[in-house]
C-alpha cells in the first residue's frame, strides 16, 4: 500500500476522533456558577430631530457691577447687602473675585467680603434666623488706607454644590464701599 492512502486514512480518523470529542458534553465536579442578570431601564426615547444649535458652554463670568454696600458687619445676617441670585446650574465650580473703591476717606481699615450662601429655603433660613452660613462660598479684600481707597480680593476657587446661590455683601470699613463681583463659572 502507498503511503499517501494510509497518510488520508489516518487524517480522515483524527478529524472524526476530534469531531466527536468537540461535541461531547463538557462535564465538571464544580457545582454551576450563578449567573446574575441586570435589567437596564429603557433609554430615553427620543424620536424627531435633535439638533444643538451653538455649543453648550463650559463657562460663563457673571458679574455684579456697582453695588453700593454701607458699613455692615458680616455678622449683621439680615441686613447684607443681597446682589441677586446666581445660576450655577451645570457648572461644577466658580472662582470668586471682587473689587471695588471706597466712597470717601477711611479712618479705619476693614475688610468688603462677598458670600454666595445657597438659595435653599433651610439654609436662608439659618442664615437670617440663626446667622449660620451653611455651605457658603466666601472671599474677603482688604480694604486698607494706604491703598488710597481701592480694594482687590485674591480669586479663590470653590466647588459647587448646588444649582443656585444667593449673593451677598458686607463691609467692616467705616465707609460705604462701590463693590464689583465676578464670579466665573467652570464645568
Amino acid at each position: 500500500m502507498s503511503r499517501k492512502p494510509v497518510l488520508a486514512v489516518l487524517a480522515a480518523a483524527a478529524l472524526l476522533a476530534f469531531v466527536i470529542v468537540a461535541q461531547a458534553p463538557v462535564r465538571s465536579a464544580d457545582p454551576p456558577e450563578r449567573v446574575i442578570v441586570t435589567n437596564f431601564p429603557e433609554v430615553q426615547p427620543v424620536s424627531g430631530r435633535v439638533t444643538v444649535p451653538e455649543p453648550v458652554p463650559q463657562s460663563q463670568l457673571v458679574r455684579r457691577l456697582d453695588v453700593i454696600v454701607p458699613p455692615i458687619d458680616r455678622a449683621a445676617t439680615t441686613q447684607l447687602v443681597e446682589a441677586g441670585i446666581l445660576d450655577a446650574a451645570g457648572f461644577t465650580h466658580a472662582v470668586l473675585s471682587l473689587r471695588g473703591e471706597v466712597q470717601g476717606n477711611l479712618v479705619r481699615d476693614g475688610v468688603v467680603g462677598l458670600v454666595l450662601v445657597p438659595d435653599e429655603e433651610q439654609v436662608l433660613r439659618a442664615l437670617l434666623e440663626q446667622g449660620r452660613f451653611d455651605f457658603a462660598l466666601e472671599v474677603e479684600a482688604p480694604v486698607l488706607r494706604e491703598e488710597r481707597g481701592w480694594f482687590a480680593s485674591e480669586q479663590p476657587r470653590h466647588a459647587l454644590g448646588f444649582p443656585s446661590y444667593r449673593i451677598y455683601l458686607y463691609n467692616s470699613s467705616d465707609r460705604s464701599v462701590d463693590a464689583d463681583v465676578f464670579v466665573y463659572l467652570t464645568s
